[in-house]
């Protein structure tokens, strides 16, 4: 809470009257109006007093300096959003470095303070904005130092963004350094410094190697959507997803042995033996060319090992003998395109 709402707050928890507190205090009651509405602070020599009058530390008289809480931190940046649509931008900004000056340890609220403020002034294009640069640049600065990650990456995104921006290039690489190696953000800030250095392969390498990595997340997701649903036996929406799949590795030029294995455990499930068969048959034609997307446009400037041989064969008898699984295929034991297909004569 900001210091004037902590002081109205213990005053009435008191039952204490603006003018009783004022007069034990040798101040009018006016000026206790103002502590309270933020238009004036107290004097620093009164602060121990205010204290003990309330019946609390000093500490927590002044805890308004230690941080907001995110609906205050909200209410904030509301009230900055508010004010640019209204008054001038060099006004707005005077009044935003107040706040951060009265909260200066809440990382949270100086980090989207600024970021509205920087946000505002590249898209309504303020005149002499490069003046503000100095500040802004050193509040997210003090923001990296956050002992909150989110807070931190805001922060360096903002600060990247900016050195982008002015075409400092170098400086903007070197921020790179504050995001995880896994986070996706990292190679997708790489390739546009790739592209704005001029060096437009390893850019596009970067991208396609950040869609190449996207595509396996979603799938991981996906799966893990699946199974949830099979194991709730919401067995439409398993199917649904199961059909995502598909169209997943379809969009991201997997090749056709992706397209097709995610479909295998539905139509088995289903009883489908046309459509099981089917699918196995796809499988195991897709098996010959798995690395169908190291030949994909899509992935046009990546690097790939070659396939073995020895792997394809090994793949193709693995999932041969999955297809021979009595529980999971027993049902078409009797099917002779599946005997045909797995190499195994049941007839007696």
């Amino acid at each position: 809470m900001r210091l004037g709402e902590v002081i109205r707050k213990y005053r009435k928890d008191l039952n204490m009257t603006q003018e009783e507190m004022g007069g034990r205090l040798g101040v009018t009651a006016p000026a206790v109006n103002k502590w309270e509405s933020g238009a004036s602070m107290p004097d620093i020599a009164l602060l121990a007093p205010i204290a003990r009058l309330l019946g609390i530390t000093t500490d927590t008289l002044l805890s308004f300096q230690e941080g907001l809480t995110s609906e205050e931190i909200a209410s904030v940046v509301r009230e900055a959003d508010a004010k640019l649509k209204e008054e001038p931008y060099d006004q707005v900004f005077l009044w935003a470095r107040k706040q951060w000056t009265q909260y200066p340890n809440c990382d949270a609220l100086i980090c989207q303070l600024a970021l509205i403020l920087d946000t505002q002034r590249v898209i309504k294009e303020i005149p002499n904005s490069e003046t503000y640069d100095e500040e802004l640049c050193a509040l997210y600065e003090r923001a990296l130092n956050s002992q909150e990650e989110s807070i931190r990456n805001l922060a360096a995104d903002a600060l990247f963004g900016f050195y982008l921006r002015k075409g400092q290039y170098q400086k903007a690489e070197g921020y790179l350094s504050c995001f995880s190696r896994q986070d996706p953000e990292r190679k997708r800030k790489q390739a546009q410094l790739y592209e704005k250095t001029g060096e437009r392969q390893q850019a596009r390498k970067a991208y396609e190697e950040l869609l190449f990595a996207c595509y396996q997340m979603a799938n991981a997701a996906l799966i893990g959507l699946y199974m949830m649903a099979l194991q709730d036996g919401q067995i439409q929406e398993a199917r649904g997803l199961s059909e995502k799949q598909s169209e997943l590795a379809r969009c991201f030029e997997m090749g056709r042995y992706y397209e097709a294995c995610c479909q295998l455990e539905m139509a088995a499930r289903d009883k489908d033996a046309g459509r099981t068969i089917e699918v196995m048959k796809e499988m195991l034609a897709g098996v010959e060319d798995m690395d169908a997307f190291c030949r994909a446009p899509l992935y046009a400037h990546m690097v790939w090992r070659p396939i073995r041989q020895e792997f394809i064969l090994e793949m193709k008898e693995t999932l041969l003998n999955g297809f021979r699984d009595e529980e999971s295929f027993g049902f078409l034991r009797k099917d002779q395109r599946w005997q045909e297909l797995v190499g195994q004569n049941t007839a007696p």
